[in-house]
């Protein structure tokens, strides 16, 4: 008996515990709770929304929702509304799905319209899922919203706005300010809106011409990629380099504070004649231009390329001023005109003996000659063959005859007679003259 009695009582106690959680159950599933009873018909509904999630109208919870159904269009929700909240519902109300916190989980919110019905909701009504522009984009706007969400790890995001939230506590002053000090910042480009969407177009312009130069800046790249390449190689070389050019850098250093007096006496002394030089620097261009015309020139009288090197030219003797005058005379450089250069196309020939625009003011007086260089000389004395001879025949080299000849040449330049000429002098210019073709004006 005392057995059976122990049977009775385990089974009595796990009936009573069955009991308890199927009420527990009922209680959860408000079995016993009346409510109205109304269908919600959605295309759909999402993940986060699951059996008693909240109804709620205008904040408050009015119901939750008993049952989801799949069906072919979507799902059909059970909601069960609380009574004398359903009293006070219009029959035209429509669904939203919206989440109660940026991660949790959704519920029913039911939108009163703007007409609302004298009717109320009561069992068996049906209320269809708000189709509004506004309810259409902010769906839109949680289903994009949360491939980011996922994206971004909620966990890590959670701690991160605690983070934030715990870094900004107690600086709330300093927050406002810095926003209204964004807002006069803001204020204040407004008027250069025009001007910012101006340059944004022109980057819009250079990014395009950036693209269009991008293979080239590929292969610049490239190149200097090959460019890195050969300095890795030739690092140690670059090091002996810079070692190097440390040493001289060093020794360069030394010579320049040992000498810095002497560099520095050498420029002030030099200024004058770098200050010459840059005056007349225009003629340079001319100058050396003509210079480099003249090789042709200087090339043939010289003979190149023929079979008779050596000089090949007509000399002219001419009087081009009279004698040196004592106490009238006195060298000086008067001459101011600067940089000039002349054009050699447009002298004349016989060449003249002064230049274009005037004999250079030296101190000298230009004047007639007193006398003419080919006076008195017989005009046969002029004329010598290639070979150095004169018209009679015979070797006149340093001659007596020679010598007398070129006294006759020399005299009139040198503002003597020919008696007076040196006779040193034919050793001078004998050479110059001797088997070349002299005329005498």
């Amino acid at each position: 008996m005392r057995t059976l009695r122990r049977r009775l009582l385990g089974l009595l106690l796990i009936a009573v515990m069955v009991g308890g959680v199927a009420l527990s159950i009922a209680l959860y599933d408000k079995a016993f709770t009346p409510v109205v009873t109304v269908k919600l018909q959605a295309d759909k509904i999402g993940n986060q929304l699951i059996k008693q999630s909240d109804v709620k109208v205008r904040g408050l919870i009015v119901g939750s929702v008993q049952d989801i159904v799949a069906t072919d269009k979507g799902a059909e929700l059970t909601l069960a509304l609380q009574p004398e909240s359903a009293k006070l519902i219009p029959e035209n109300v429509s669904a939203r799905f919206l989440p109660k916190t940026l991660f949790g989980e959704r519920f029913v919110s039911l939108e009163i319209p703007k007409d609302p019905s004298a009717k109320t909701l009561s069992n068996g009504d049906v209320i269809p899922q708000d189709r509004t522009s506004n309810a259409v984009e902010l769906e839109q706007a949680f289903s994009h919203l949360m491939p980011v969400l996922q994206a971004v790890q909620p966990q890590k995001l959670s701690a991160t706005l605690t983070a934030i939230s715990t870094a900004l506590q107690g600086r709330g002053d300093q927050l406002g300010d810095t926003l209204s000090q964004l807002g006069t910042y803001i204020g204040e480009l407004n008027p250069h809106e025009p001007e910012l969407q101006h340059n944004l177009k022109a980057l819009a312009e250079f990014s395009d011409h950036l693209k269009d130069a991008a293979p080239d800046l590929v292969q610049s790249l490239d190149n200097l990629s090959t460019t890195t390449r050969t300095v890795v190689d030739e690092r140690q070389n670059l090091s002996n380099l810079y070692g190097s050019l440390t040493q001289a850098s060093v020794d360069l250093q030394t010579f320049l504070q040992n000498n810095k007096d002497n560099i520095i006496s050498l420029v002030d002394t030099a200024r004058p004649t770098a200050e010459l030089l840059a005056k007349y620097a225009p003629e340079y261009p001319c100058v050396i231009s003509q210079m480099a015309k003249n090789v042709p020139l200087i090339d043939q009288a010289l003979g190149k390329g023929t079979n008779q090197p050596g000089l090949h030219a007509t000399i002219e003797i001419i009087v081009p001023r009279a004698p040196y005058q004592a106490g009238k005379e006195e060298p000086r450089f008067d001459d101011k005109r600067g940089p000039r250069c002349y054009d050699i196309k447009d002298i004349p020939k016989p060449f003249p003996s002064e230049p274009p625009d005037g004999a250079f003011k030296d101190g000298t007086l230009h004047q007639a000659a007193p006398k003419s260089a080919g006076e008195g000389l017989n005009p046969a004395k002029f004329k010598a063959d290639a070979a150095g001879n004169g018209g009679s025949g015979g070797d006149l080299a340093y001659s007596t005859a020679e010598q007398g000849f070129l006294a006759d040449l020399l005299g009139p330049q040198l503002g003597m007679t020919a008696a007076d000429v040196p006779g040193w002098s034919s050793l001078l210019v004998g050479p110059l003259y001797r088997g070349a073709e002299v005329t005498v004006k």
